[in-house]
Order: C-alpha cells, then structure tokens, then sequence
C-alpha cells in the first residue's frame, strides 16, 4: 500500500503543486490527491476500489466510528480513505489519510493521529476485529494509515506511516 501512496503523493505534489501553494482548504486538496490515488490503486490492479474524501458511512448507511484511546466511541469522518465501499469484505479497508497545514493547532493534528491509531489496528482489545469475515463494528484493519502535515511557507510537507496502529516510519518531503 505504501508503494500506491508514495506514487500517488508524488504526482499530486508535482500536478497540484500550485494550488497547495494557493491555501486552499484540506477537503479541496484531499478530493484531487482522490483522484490520483484511485488511478495509482487500479494500475496496481485494485479496480474495485474507491478513493473518497470525508466519507463517513458504513454497512447499512450507518456512521463510522472507532474506539478512541480512551476507550470511547468516536465519529469518524476520514480525510481520504481507498477502500471497496464494504464490498470486498476480506479486504475492505486499504489506506485512510489525514492531512493538515502546519498551521492548525497541535491538538487537531493529535486527533487525527489518534484515528489512524485507531484505524489501523486490526483488533481493540479483542473485543472488535477485522477478521476477514463479517464488517466489524468499529471502522479498523485500515492496511495503511497516512498522516500529512503541509508546510506551505517552507513547501515542504512531513509524512507519517501508521501500521497495525503504531507510526512506523516519518519523512519529509520538498515540493
């Protein structure tokens, strides 16, 4: 999944350089880097999956939530997710991605941190699981989580790669 994301991260920055430099919001940002995202997963042969920004349902038009570090419920509403839409069951869930500006407060960016943690476990406790089988009740088993902090002033931006619910490696990136 990695190597999907890098590919298309790559592009967006070098196709939508100037528009990042514009300012524009995340949610503007996040539905072009969809579309590059969704091109790269069907080249890699994933043809039935989807790239879609801010999507918050799940089976039966329910919202998504996941169990925060404090074990409590939380609604999630993910930047950008590649995912089957709940329709390959064994492997619905592929990468969910999050991204600020450097210059929103440190606790947004720590919130959003803490849903790739979530989002990325294959399992809390035990007590919900992605096991291949049945949808869990709580949005997890994401393969790959991807955290984006823009730096605009300095074009520059800092990648966090989330996996099995730890940050396993950080990068930084000039475009």
């Amino acid at each position: 999944m990695r190597g999907i994301f890098d590919e298309a991260f790559s592009a967006f920055l070098k196709r939508e350089r100037l528009l990042i430099e514009s300012g524009v919001n995340e949610r503007t940002l996040c539905s072009r880097l969809a579309m590059i995202l969704e091109t790269e997963a069907h080249k890699a042969g994933l043809e039935e999956y989807f790239a879609d920004p801010d999507y918050n349902r799940k089976q039966g038009g329910r919202v998504k939530t996941i169990i925060g570090a404090d074990a409590r419920e939380i609604v999630i509403n993910a930047d950008l997710i590649l995912h089957s839409r709940g329709n390959i069951v064994a492997r619905d869930n592929l990468i969910a991605i999050e991204m600020k500006k450097s210059t929103r407060p440190e606790r947004e960016k720590e919130k959003d941190r803490e849903r790739l943690t979530a989002m990325t476990k294959s399992t809390y406790d035990n007590i919900w699981s992605a096991d291949g089988i049945t949808h869990p009740e709580h949005v997890c088993g994401y393969e790959l989580g991807v955290f984006i902090d823009l730096d605009i002033s300095a074009l520059a931006v800092i990648v966090e790669y989330y996996i099995d619910g730890i940050c396993s490696d950080r990068r930084r990136v000039a475009f």
